[in-house]
């Protein structure tokens, strides 16, 4: 039986932080402000996805192991701040570059980013989930929150699910307006100049958040 006063109070707490400015905003505005929808969908759906699998993770106790060993969460935290240091210098790096308009032109025709990444929904995918799978504190999240709003007779996982499900399904919104927003300035955010200063916004949020997640406890 579902309990719809946890489920409402879940909503409201998860609602607040989806609504935050943080890592998620900076790389679903960065790639749909590009131009390259299907990749800012499948960011979208990478990032929704890590968080179904921690839900489900913390309703299985999984979480509660990774959060309990100080080695995994180690080990999961610096892999996470590696990747993240890696994905942001790698979009300030992007530029430094000499790009002429023909360089840019030619980018925007075969739908490529700047640095070789194709405007597909899969790379999407794959940059989502990672930054989302590779972020430990999302886990311990889930793993302090979660079980909050399970009652007590309820099958854990069934209710985990549904609770997660309902971030999955309130992040997805928010990333919608997040896109039809980008889609709006498409035109303006398309020049050269307006790209790099993206990249280096983003690429210095994204590696901000690599290390503080390297030198967190």
């Amino acid at each position: 039986m579902i309990d719809y006063s946890a489920l409402w109070g879940f909503a409201v707490i998860v609602g607040l932080l989806t609504l935050t400015p943080g890592l998620d905003t900076a790389l679903i505005l960065r790639t749909a402000a590009l131009g390259h929808r299907r990749r800012a969908w499948g960011v979208v759906l990478g990032i929704q996805a890590g968080t179904l699998a921690w839900g489900v993770l913390t309703s299985l106790g999984v979480t509660a192991l990774l959060t309990a060993s100080h080695l995994a969460y180690t080990i999961v935290r610096w892999a996470g701040a590696a990747y993240l240091v890696w994905m942001g210098g790698r979009m300030l790096w992007s530029t430094r570059r000499a790009a002429g308009a023909a360089q840019e032109e030619a980018d925007e025709e075969t739908g490529r980013f700047r640095g070789g990444a194709p405007d597909t929904v899969l790379g999407g995918w794959r940059q989502g989930a990672l930054t989302n799978l590779l972020n430990p504190k999302v886990g311990a999240f889930y793993v302090a929150v979660l079980p909050q709003f399970i009652p007590a007779g309820t099958s854990h996982l069934a209710m985990g699910v549904l609770l997660a499900g309902t971030h999955v399904v309130l992040g997805t919104l928010w990333s919608s307006v997040l896109i039809g927003c980008a889609h709006l300035l498409r035109d303006r955010l398309r020049r050269g100049s307006t790209r790099r200063m993206l990249d280096r916004v983003t690429g210095t949020v994204v590696g901000a958040f690599g290390i503080r997640l390297a030198l967190g406890d």
